[in-house]
């Protein structure tokens, strides 16, 4: 019934995981179905296979046989141990008054911290890479943002931790590009510096480069969704105004960069890119024989992507583009250089003998050719072609427009994206965003909201103490079926504050945030802590219902001997999450937490609820016989008399 009652009871922990929605409620879906098969594999193995192999290895010990040197000494140290305990567990069942305060006490605490720890998503990792997002004004030529890319990279690859750089122009606006780097093994960096670090050194580098803007980013294994952008984290404004969403999305900008927290805050608002309008005065142009089509084919000529012939070989084709070289197609100017064909009509009174043609002469303006009468060989009217340049026949005027248009739920939307200074987490951050946001007082058309990881944080944040309720629910709901009782699920639940206060304390003095890796923590604890009390409630009610023995003989008959038992399932718990705890190779970082939390859990859990769960058994055991229930009066009556007396 033990083994029954701690998998199943640990099975139900994760069941509100189950019902959970989203990107992370799908993470925790895996790692619930996961565990909860592996606990029903292993309930099965300690029922069958677990009896058979102790039948077969625990040989009876011949009597000269004798221990060796390292089974005396452990057995020594535990007997000292026990001892010491056996003291603990009497001074607690004198004092039961004061026990219960520091349970209280506890449980206060254990809500303090939880909503004063620092709260964040995913641990930021250092998985040896950085991308990078490039910023230069939209109306910048390829040649000049090429020159800017190679300042860049040749700052970054004179980095003694970057290992190998790449980086590109273009994307999805003007004047954009994106970087990657790599950096070299941890262990090959100065003192092991991290990524970030790497970032913040190169930072002042990078900004002394006029004219663009870079944005770094480690590279992480999960990240949620949201718009591309140049940093991690976004805050999106939406409105039905356009003017207003650039002017308040804008103010924005200027306020969060003013905000300690914030660093690499940018906007995807793209509206200095620079077209051109070509106004023909379509009076001279008509004049000079020139349609609106010859215009629009001269221009295409020159800047459109024409293909005018292929090329064959034996493998491949080629297409033929014809243009102007890149060179002369830097700027609006070249309109100037844009000649468009012009054709004319005039008489000729020279004439051609019969049979003889005429033709027209060349000249630097143009062609010149006649057509003649075939009877009599006299020229009735010539055609002129010349080229015209553009400027005779139009003008130009530049003007900024927006390179992209971008919506969300079928609305204007601009994207304000942002880093975290070090030392500030996801919570300050987003405290910092609202701040900056209440600061310019923003009107109502134009609203905000957390996008992509930043969202993803927001609403698990929201969620995680119904999630810790819920679980604690069915744990007393499935207990409660168990041992067919409303007071004893009670006694097994009094075990769940120290385990949350000791998680809590130990990711603060490892300056951790309590991020989602840490709440699975939890939800590990929650279901290998409350097994402690279970192995002591168990024995306690089989030795007062068989043995007749008072609660406080019983629990503190239960406790000493099924100390060995529980010290040995909290060591081993505690070992096998000690890899996590120190954290090995790259990204490692990502694991630490749950390690963290689940060792210093379970060692402020075994210091406490071995002294506290005998008293609260004792307290709620009065309380339990003071009103027994239909059951037990039903089985004590079964028990004497077939016919209960009236």
């Amino acid at each position: 019934f033990t083994v029954l009652s701690i998998s199943l009871s640990l099975v139900a922990v994760f069941i509100p995981l189950l019902f959970m929605g989203g990107q992370v409620g799908r993470l925790f879906r895996e790692f619930a179905v996961t565990l909860s098969v592996a606990v029903m594999i292993s309930l099965v193995i300690s029922l069958t296979t677990t009896p058979m192999m102790c039948a077969w290895l625990l040989r009876r010990e011949k009597k000269e046989s004798r221990p060796g040197m390292l089974a005396r000494w452990s057995e020594k140290g535990f007997g000292g141990v026990l001892r010491s305990y056996e003291h603990a567990l009497d001074w607690a069942l004198d004092s039961k008054l004061l026990v219960m305060l520091i349970l209280a006490f506890v449980v206060g605490l254990n809500v303090y911290l939880f909503s004063a720890a620092p709260k964040g998503f995913f641990p930021q990792q250092d998985t040896g890479q950085i991308n990078g997002g490039i910023r230069a004004d939209q109306s910048i030529s390829f040649q000049a943002m090429q020159g800017k890319l190679r300042q860049l990279v040749n700052i970054i690859r004179k980095d003694p931790a970057v290992d190998t750089v790449v980086a590109f122009t273009g994307g999805g606006r003007g004047g954009g590009g994106f970087m990657f780097m790599n950096l070299k093994p941890i262990d090959e960096r100065k003192e092991g510096e991290s990524g970030q670090a790497v970032i913040a050194r190169l930072r002042p580098q990078l900004a002394k480069v006029t004219g663009v803007s870079i944005f770094l980013n480690p590279v992480q294994d999960l990240r949620m969704g949201g718009r591309s952008s140049n940093s991690t984290y976004q805050y999106t404004l939406k409105s039905d105004n356009a003017s207003d969403l650039k002017q308040w999305a804008t103010r924005l900008a200027e306020a969060m960069k003013r905000q300690p927290a914030l660093v690499d805050v940018d906007t995807d608002q793209a509206e200095n890119g620079v077209e051109t309008f070509v106004t023909i005065d379509k009076e001279t142009a008509s004049r000079l024989g020139i349609t609106t089509r010859e215009v629009d084919n001269a221009l295409y000529n020159n800047f459109g992507q024409r293909q005018v012939a292929n090329i064959y070989d034996e493998l491949n084709q080629y297409h033929v583009i014809m243009g102007v070289a890149q060179r002369y197609a830097q700027s609006p100017e070249a309109l100037r250089d844009v000649y468009v064909p012009a054709r004319g009509t005039g008489t000729a009174t020279s004439t051609a003998g019969a049979g003889a043609s005429s033709t027209g002469t060349s000249s630097p303006s143009g062609n010149l050719t006649a057509a003649r009468d075939p009877s009599s060989g006299s020229a009735l009217s010539t055609s002129a072609t010349r080229m015209v340049p553009l400027m005779a026949i139009a003008s130009f005027a530049e003007s900024s427009t927006p390179t992209s248009v971008n919506h969300q739920d079928g609305e204007l939307a601009t994207t304000v994206s942002f880093n975290l200074a070090e030392g500030y987490n996801l919570e300050d951050g987003q405290d910092a965003v609202k701040a900056a946001e209440a600061e310019i007082a923003m009107p109502a058309n134009v609203r905000g909201s957390f996008q992509g990881t930043a969202r993803a944080a927001e609403e698990s944040s929201k969620e995680q103490p119904f999630l810790i309720a819920a679980a604690i629910i069915v744990i007393y709901i499935v207990l409660g079926i168990l041992y067919e009782s409303l007071i004893h699920p009670v006694t097994v639940l009094s075990t769940l504050p120290s385990a949350g206060v000791g998680a809590v304390l130990a990711l603060l003095m490892f300056k951790m945030e309590f991020s989602i890796i840490a709440l699975i923590g939890v939800f590990l604890l929650i279901g290998i802590v409350k097994k402690n009390a279970i192995l002591i409630i168990d024995f306690a009610l089989e030795a007062e219902r068989a043995r007749g023995l008072t609660a406080v003989e019983a629990v503190r008959e239960a406790c000493i001997l099924r100390f060995r038992p529980i010290l040995m399932t909290t060591l081993a718990a505690a070992l096998g999450a000690l890899p996590l705890a120190i954290g090995f190779g790259e990204g490692s970082e990502l694991r630490r937490p749950l390690g963290i939390a689940i060792i210093g859990g379970l060692v402020a859990s075994q210091l406490l609820t071995l002294l506290t769960t005998p008293v609260v058994y004792v307290l709620l055991d009065k309380l339990r016989t003071k009103k027994p229930d239909e059951h037990e009066l039903t089985r004590h009556a079964d028990a004497t008399d077939p016919i209960p007396a009236k």
